[in-house]
């Protein structure tokens, strides 16, 4: 018994002895092994020293790596005695690499700050290859908070790229290579963003939808855009909104206004909110305008986001819009100095009445994306707009217009001597416009290795209700215009009151869209160079006009392998825009259920060069365009009001080419200059007038002059005339400059300069847009002072900040010069006549030089 129990002993011990050499063997050969190891370890940060988690830490030609923690730090084993190149790389940030190399078992510390770079497109981040390949330019939203502006805002930032021109600084309205305010789209994470209908003049307007503090990407495209996006004719603007990471936020107030936004996450980060909100009341704008009085405007604009990742395959998120703006007005006189040297006029303006205008706003959208595979994304939206506006006005003016001394030598020099007449204008309006837009649609994008496939549909309902009551009543010395003698009453009625632009009316409409698109985009690489290439289609459908349409779009881009690193792409389609509610109603308030969607077909040619100069990055695109427009819906344009004539009676064209350069003309900061040359022109059909003949040969107007008899007539067609939008050159300078020994007070300067567009007095055929307005030009100059932040006075390497102090990362102080040359710039004219029907043309001229002071606060 006992030698069995010892054998069993002896077998239990060799069996162990075994086990304890084996595991002995094995921490030998990792001991070995470790020897032949060297660690790296560190921490990611951003450019506010904020730690990143989850960044991708990797060596390049080895498999796995490592990931930061929440905190931002990381270890990587990397191979001893030898140099390996190691990549840091995360989304929205520009990949970092560096060589690396050390002796077994030693430790290196490596910490690390990413830039910001990345845009986001659906879901998915493209890089800056990519979009170079399109026509779309990314523009940093950041900016937006220190371009000096009147309004603004994203807005301000495009109105100084090629192709866009404005004239209107109180407005954030812009017209794109020919086209008007209403052919541009604009995007929010992919929902349609629509304004109000009624808006007549920049200085009612208020605030636009897009709140900078909420940005986190701009992509905009000035013609030959992807088929992905809608049906307009001009241009698109793609704005992301942020996800936030963390609590954080600002505040900023200044003379115009003022505004506050939050966001933040959970810690588990599946959670995330967005919130802003933004007062503005730009009355001391608006009392430096000739038109003096009681002004009285109050914009007020709310907006949240929430996003909820049940798991990394959905998500969704929930965006909301409240916005009010309210304009009041009770003006109580004017005075205006036009006309040449030689012929120099007055018009001096008494007041009565008043104007309260209210554009209430409603917008949300409901947001699933769905992730079944890695490379898939499906979106559902679900969304709906809605305006309420009211506009209502009685303004009687009684108006002088007087011939001023022009003689410098004399005591009334400058002074109204002679009346030219003396009249009174009554306006009046009762306009009241509800609106509600519903959507729903889905759109799907798949990632391939060398390609990506997009695809989507949309149905939409509209439901427009408007009542319409305004008239013009113009009279002249006791007579009403036009005088047909005799007095109110009188048998035959010949002398009744007449009023001028009259719109009376009731509209109901209600309709339904439906539209969609696929596309599909290819990157090759092959020994020449690396090719892109984009190709799709759209279709849509309106129940209204029964019209059904197609637009097939493309593009193509090429970067040879040249040690010039330059990009040559090309871009066509067919763009429709079919019509919506104010383009179907004209001038007299009818409405044109039969009218068709508006044609325009797109030929651009690019070419994007990036380059070295001293030292700095800097990048230069020229682009070249042709658009044939056909099937047009002509218009008019007062101030940012337009006035359809709701018929497709025009054709015509838009050519030209845009030029824009910018990069780090002052070390660290990007700076911009964009020249625009283009000529826009249309053919009006039946657009002819007719001159009279007495029998002298010579010509008359009946009616107006004494003892004429009409001989003969000549019927001229005007053919091809400037469209209302034909700003042949414009420049825009978006410059920043800071103190080299002391970065922390900057410069912002934003120049704007554009020649006249067209005008014409209103019912003269013959004269349609024959006339030019002075040429806009506009300065705004920026100066601010960094008191609290990185490079600031209580910068976190110099003091240690407490209490609330801590708690915040910049704080900036600045002032602005609006209008630093005091240009006096005309935006649109009122037309006054005396009692022989003599019509003149006084401008309405823009905001004059002002200050404005502004603090930002960021924590």
């Amino acid at each position: 018994m006992i030698c069995i129990y010892t054998a069993m002993q002896y077998k239990i011990l060799k069996r162990t002895m075994r086990y304890c050499l084996a595991f002995a063997l094995m921490l030998l050969n990792l001991s070995a092994k470790s020897q032949e190891y060297a660690e790296v370890h560190g921490k990611i940060t951003d450019e506010r020293n904020l730690p990143l988690a989850l960044v991708n830490v990797y060596i390049q030609g080895f498999p796995g790596g490592a990931v930061t923690r929440p905190d931002g730090t990381f270890s990587l084993k990397i191979p001893a005695n030898r140099e390996i190149t190691l990549f840091i790389s995360s989304i929205g940030y520009a990949t970092l690499s560096f060589k690396v190399k050390a002796e077994a078992g030693k430790r290196i510390e490596l910490n690390r700050k990413l830039k910001e770079s990345a845009t986001q497109l659906p879901d998915f981040v493209v890089e800056d290859r990519q979009i170079r390949a399109t026509s779309l330019s990314p523009i940093d939203p950041k900016l937006a908070n220190t371009i000096p502006s009147t309004a603004g805002g994203i807005e301000a930032l495009i109105k100084t790229m090629p192709g866009v021109s404005s004239n209107n600084e109180l407005s954030s309205q812009y017209s794109v290579r020919g086209g008007n305010y209403d052919e541009n789209l604009v995007y929010v994470n992919d929902v349609e963003i629509y304004k109000p209908f009624l808006v007549r003049s920049g200085q009612q307007e208020g605030l636009s939808f897009l709140n900078s503090d909420l940005v986190a990407s701009i992509l905009f495209s000035a013609g030959g855009f992807e088929s992905r996006y809608g049906d307009k004719m001009s241009s698109v603007l793609d704005i992301r909104y942020k996800r936030p990471s963390e609590t954080s936020g600002s505040v900023s107030a200044s003379l115009l206004g003022a505004s506050v936004h939050l966001e933040g996450a959970s810690k588990d980060r599946r959670f995330m909110y967005l919130m802003g909100f933004r007062q503005k009341s730009n009355a001391y704008v608006l009392k430096s305008l000739e038109t003096k009085g009681d002004y009285k405007p109050s914009f007020t604009d709310l907006q949240g986001m929430l996003m909820f990742e049940v798991n990394p395959k959905l998500e969704f998120s929930l965006l909301g819009n409240y916005a009010r703006n309210a304009y009041n007005l009770e003006p109580s006189d004017r005075t205006t100095s036009f006309g040449t040297i030689n012929e120099a006029l007055q018009l001096r303006v008494y007041f009565d009445g008043k104007e309260a205008d209210r554009f209430v706003n409603y917008m949300g959208a409901f947001t699933t994306t769905y992730r079944p595979v890695k490379d898939i994304s499906l979106k559902f939206i679900v969304s709906a707009f809605q305006t309420i506006e009211s506009e209502t006005f009685d303004i009687m003016g009684q108006y002088w217009i007087g011939e001023l001394e022009t003689d410098q030598g004399s005591e009334t020099f400058g002074q109204a001597l002679e009346s030219r007449g003396v009249g009174t204008y009554l306006n009046h309006a009762r306009n009241y416009l509800n609106a509600t837009v519903s959507t729903a649609e889905h759109r799907g994008t798949w990632l391939k290795p060398h390609s990506t496939l997009m695809w989507g549909l949309k149905a939409q309902h509209e439901v427009v209700t408007d009542r319409l009551n305004e008239w013009i009543m113009n009279d002249s010395a006791g007579f009403t215009l036009p005088y047909n003698g005799g007095a109110p009453g009188m048998s035959g009625n010949q002398a009744d009151i007449e009023l001028q632009d009259v719109l009376r009316t009731t509209i109901n409409l209600e309709s339904s869209r439906f539209s969609g698109f696929v596309q599909q985009s290819w990157e090759i690489d092959n020994a020449k160079g690396q090719w892109g290439m984009n190709a799709g289609a759209r279709f849509s459908y309106w129940d209204l006009n029964k019209q059904l349409l197609f637009s097939p779009r493309g593009a193509v881009s090429f970067r040879p392998y040249w040690e010039t690193d330059i990009l040559f792409r090309f871009s066509s389609g067919l763009y429709y825009q079919p019509p919506f509610y104010r383009e179907l109603r004209d001038i007299k308030g009818n409405i044109n259920r039969d009218l068709k969607a508006q044609t325009s077909l797109h030929f651009v040619a690019a070419s994007d060069l990036n380059f070295i100069a001293w030292g700095r990055p800097f990048k230069f695109v020229a682009e070249a365009y042709y658009k044939f427009l056909d099937n047009l819906v002509p218009y008019d344009v007062d101030n940012v009001r337009i006035r359809y004539f709701a018929t497709n009676s025009a054709m015509g064209y838009a050519t030209g080419i845009d030029f824009k350069v910018n990069g780090e003309f002052v070390k660290g900061v990007e700076s911009w200059a964009s020249l625009s040359l283009m000529r826009t022109r249309e053919d009006i059909e039946g657009d002819f007038y007719t001159d009279y003949y007495n029998a002298a040969g010579e010509r008359i107007i009946p009616g107006y002059t004494s003892d004429a008899t009409v001989a003969d007539s000549i019927t001229t067609e005007r053919g091809f005339m400037p469209r209302p939008t034909d700003q042949r050159l414009s420049f825009a300078l978006f410059f920043q400059d800071y103190l080299p020994r002391n970065p922390t007070y900057k410069m912002h300067l934003n120049l704007l300069f554009g020649t006249g567009l067209p005008y014409s007095p209103p019912g003269v055929a013959r004269a349609r847009n024959a006339q030019r307005m002075p040429s806009f030009r506009r300065v705004d100059i920026g100066f601010s002072k960094q008191i609290i932040g990185e490079s600031g006075r209580f910068g976190p390497n110099e003091i240690n900040r407490k209490g609330l102090l801590r708690h915040i990362r910049n704080i900036w102080i600045s002032a602005e010069v609006l209008n630093l040359l005091q240009v006096n710039n005309t935006i649109s004219y009122i037309w006054v006549k005396d009692v022989n029907n003599r019509q003149y043309g006084v401008p309405n001229y823009l905001t004059p030089r002002q200050l404005n002071v502004k603090l930002s606060v960021e924590f």
